[in-house]
């Protein structure tokens, strides 16, 4: 066997073991708090509780997967404040980037799927928003519950691409919902641009490595006096400025 073929039996193994790895720094924090995060759900008002203990577990689990985070901040949101967070969705650590990155309790909508992982999807379906987006009963239902959210002062954040798009596409088309739903309570949208975590830990298996994560936090864009019928040209505008930070991060 080469030196070449080495290397690259090595790479697999190194990308196994970085997987699994992933998977012990998820549940360790989870173990250990337990108790604690299971008294923070049993009443919604204590959601902020909730909330600050998974910044300490996203916090845990980039250090000990060797991602360096650094935000740059266009404008920094309000205490007390209800924000529409949206960023691109290219990793499983995005998650864990948008928990760090913010401060201000928010709510994911997210995917349904993700409520069957061990352990983790416990918490997942009794804290987040779940959409099985093939179901338009349940994208009804989503609205219903993100508004209840909103109302009790916390934020929403989603991902607006609406999943996770293939390795080759650099931003997909963005779903509507998030627009609607901040034009509907006229709350700001607040977009974020993650531009490395496809390539430190994307969905593919076999891949990633330790290293920086950046985020650009940019400049909230106003739905104040905006109607249903401005719903494209905003979703439009985000995704413009989303992409052009992502182009300008892969320079």
């Amino acid at each position: 066997m080469c030196i070449f073929d080495h290397m690259i039996v090595f790479k697999y193994i190194f990308w196994l073991l970085y997987r699994i790895w992933f998977y012990i720094v998820m549940a360790l924090p989870v173990i250990i708090m337990f108790p604690f995060l299971f008294i923070s759900i049993l009443k919604e008002s204590w959601y902020p509780y909730f909330f600050k203990m998974a910044r300490l577990w996203s916090k845990f689990i980039l250090i000990f997967m060797g991602f360096g985070y650094r935000f740059e901040r266009d404008e920094v949101p309000e205490k007390g404040k209800s924000y529409m967070f949206i960023a691109n969705h290219t990793s499983m650590a995005d998650i864990m980037l948008m928990l760090v990155a913010v401060k201000n309790p928010f709510v994911f909508v997210g995917k349904a799927e993700l409520a069957k992982i061990p352990l983790f999807g416990f918490f997942y379906k009794r804290t987040c928003i779940l959409v099985d987006r093939s179901s338009p009963k349940s994208r009804q239902a989503v609205f219903l519950r993100a508004q209840k959210r909103l109302k009790s002062g916390l934020s929403i954040c989603i991902f607006p691409e609406g999943g996770v798009p293939e390795e080759h596409i650099e931003l997909d088309k963005f779903k509507d919902g998030a627009f609607r739903l901040a034009i509907n309570h006229q709350i700001p949208i607040v977009p974020l641009t993650f531009g490395d975590n496809k390539k430190r830990f994307s969905y593919t298996f076999f891949s990633g490595n330790p290293g920086r994560m950046r985020a650009k936090i940019h400049k909230f864009m106003t739905t104040e006096g905006l109607t249903i019928e401005d719903t494209k040209s905003l979703n439009a505008e985000s995704r413009d400025v989303i992409l052009s930070q992502l182009k300008y991060f892969n320079n």
